[in-house]
């Protein structure tokens, strides 16, 4: 039976793909530090199993862990690492400490999970670890350079571990769409121009749908939207001067 263990799925893009996956009979694991939204999601889909988890701790996170696979005979077939948070702002208006916490989930949260994950991972067939990346980690978004900042680690540890892991049998890869509408985003008090000028076009299902193709057929980097998608692969082909140019036009205030 295969299994999936998400975090942030409370709300949002890992409660769109927790619903997606147990429609596909997949046993579902929810993690989140907002406990009762995430209680009234594992209510929503038949009391699935579920833990309030920091994923900033990484004691609690070996008890979630070890709680959730001792469930599935000491197996994982995919982690993922849906948690994160943002901030927009002018750098120097946002507090140092929230610019730490940033990173602290983003970043830290996801090592902590996939560290422990290993041996759950490895002794699975057909392993997988998702992780939320953005296009925000294509080039270094102004008003969200923390979060940029972020991204940009999460791409470099995806493809970093998706040839390390690859003797262990286990692939990893990440997500990377353009803006989604969760709540993480449609409640930000400061409005980024560059969310003006690309528009919120994504809602989490439709990357609830991609996190469900890249389970059926792996990819390292899975861009999701047409409009990203271009974006993606002129960034591959131009040189870094005009990736910047358009990056000051979206960006201008």
């Amino acid at each position: 039976m295969n299994n999936i263990l998400i975090t942030g799925a409370a709300s949002g893009i890992g409660a769109a793909t927790a619903r997606l996956f147990h429609q596909h009979g997949w046993q579902v694991g929810l993690l989140d530090i907002n406990h009762q939204a995430l209680a009234k999601l594992a209510g929503e889909l038949g009391n699935v199993w579920h833990a309030e988890l920091d994923v900033t701790d990484p004691a609690a996170v070996k008890v979630a862990l070890a709680d959730f696979c001792a469930l599935h005979g000491g197996q994982l077939r995919l982690l993922f690492n849906s948690a994160g948070i943002l901030q927009c702002g002018n750098f120097e208006d946002i507090e140092l400490s929230e610019h730490a916490r940033i990173q602290q989930i983003n970043v830290l949260g996801l090592l902590n999970m996939t560290h422990a994950t290993f041996p759950y991972l490895k002794a699975t067939p057909d392993a997988q670890v998702i992780n939320m990346g953005s296009a925000s980690g294509l080039y270094g978004v102004p008003h969200m350079a923390s979060y940029s900042a972020s991204k940009f680690a999460v791409r470099g540890l995806t493809e970093a571990l998706e040839l390390e892991w690859a003797k262990h049998g286990i692939r990893v890869g990440d997500l990377m769409p353009p803006f989604v509408s969760t709540p993480m985003l449609n409640n930000q008090r400061f409005q980024a121009p560059v969310l003006g000028r690309l528009g919120v076009n994504l809602g989490p299902e439709r990357v609830a749908e991609a996190a469900w193709a890249q389970a059926r057929q792996h990819k390292v980097h899975r861009p999701i939207s047409l409009q990203f998608k271009l974006l993606y692969w002129f960034g591959q082909i131009t040189p870094a001067w005009l990736t910047r140019r358009i990056m000051a036009w979206l960006s201008r205030e």
